[in-house]
């Protein structure tokens, strides 16, 4: 296994599969193609200012132009460079590990998972314990607008994570990848199941959360 950290190997496959596919290809976020994504991916990392827009909604519109912006470059041109963005912050491992894990594991799969007959990888078992360990603080955010208890359970290993907690919790239960994927709003998974109190369970689907 590659000595890289699991966040780097993931954005080189980013990479590499975006060039395959070509700018057009869809992917699971909804209104962008390939290129959209990997322009997202670059503009998060080299326009601090502009990356605000994601997470803060008064900016969102800085967020959208310096995207298009990014997206009239060729897609190799947009690949390369993030590839290999330079000097930033996520440059420094711990941030690299905190902050890109997730973003470049998702971006990957909502790529892999837009094409036909994707399947789910297998994960080496130390990839799985460092998206399993990253799932706790994205987690705790994501179920928040459930408004409920919610333990998410790893299938593989049995281990368990509450992201909210109270009593009868609802238990959802898979690999670390599908895990992190549902967490996100993404519908195309494999092998999660959601148990609970049924009115807890109905909560946490209304709330964008399904299996």
């Amino acid at each position: 296994m590659s000595d890289l950290l699991l966040a780097r190997r993931e954005r080189h496959a980013l990479c590499d599969l975006a060039l395959e596919l070509g700018p057009e290809a869809p992917t699971l976020c909804e209104g962008w193609a390939v290129a959209d994504l990997v322009a997202h991916c670059l503009v998060r990392e080299t326009s601090p200012v502009a990356a605000l827009g994601a997470v803060v909604p008064p900016l969102a519109g800085l967020a959208d132009r310096a995207v298009a912006r990014a997206r009239r470059r060729p897609l190799p041109q947009l690949v390369e460079r993030l590839r290999d963005p330079g000097l930033t912050p996520y440059r420094l491992r711990p941030v690299e590990r905190v902050a890109n894990t997730l973003e470049f594991l998702i971006h990957h799969e909502d790529v892999r998972r837009a094409q036909p007959g994707w399947q789910p990888r297998a994960l080496a078992p130390a990839d799985a314990a460092v998206v399993w360990g990253s799932l706790g603080g994205l987690g705790r955010l994501l179920v928040r607008p459930a408004g409920v208890p919610v333990q998410v359970r790893d299938a593989d290993s049995g281990r368990r994570t509450t992201l909210r907690a109270g009593a009868d919790p609802v238990v959802v239960t898979g690999a670390p990848v599908e895990l992190a994927l549902l967490l996100s709003g993404r519908d195309q998974v494999r092998g999660v199941t959601v148990d609970g109190p049924p009115d807890r369970v109905a909560a946490f689907r209304a709330a964008g959360f399904a299996c």
